[in-house]
């Protein structure tokens, strides 16, 4: 049987693609479709989006430097496209953080989830 982290299936690659759509639609939205929420827990969807992009895209064989500066580039802009008045919404470099906080999480995980098990020899 082969590991997740050998086999970039199609089913991998569909499932980044889809968490990048999701990203979009999510991050630009326009304000009347964002929901309202208690303080922080936009935060908190900032982190879980950028924690999936960070798993989907290593699962789908991405290469774990140049994932992780694309998706905080990435973070970056659309900051910046939020700040601008076409979007609507509102810039913010906490949100950046939250972001920037889950792409390492997420890649962290990933390191984690793959990583060779020793066996223990009692």
């Amino acid at each position: 049987m082969t590991s997740v982290n050998a086999q970039h299936s199609a089913l991998s690659r569909g499932a980044f693609a889809v968490a990048v759509l999701v990203s979009l639609a999510v991050l630009f939205a326009p304000p009347s479709d964002v929901p309202g929420s208690p303080p922080g827990v936009d935060k908190l969807v900032h982190l879980g989006l950028f924690l999936l992009l960070a798993l989907t895209g290593r699962w789908a064989g991405v290469v774990g430097t140049a994932l992780g500066g694309v998706l905080v580039g990435y973070a970056a802009v659309t900051e910046v496209v939020q700040g601008l008045d076409v979007v609507g919404r509102d810039a913010s470099v906490a949100d950046w953080c939250a972001d920037v906080l889950g792409v390492a999480a997420g890649l962290l995980l990933w390191s984690a989830l793959t990583r060779p098990r020793r066996s223990t020899v009692g």
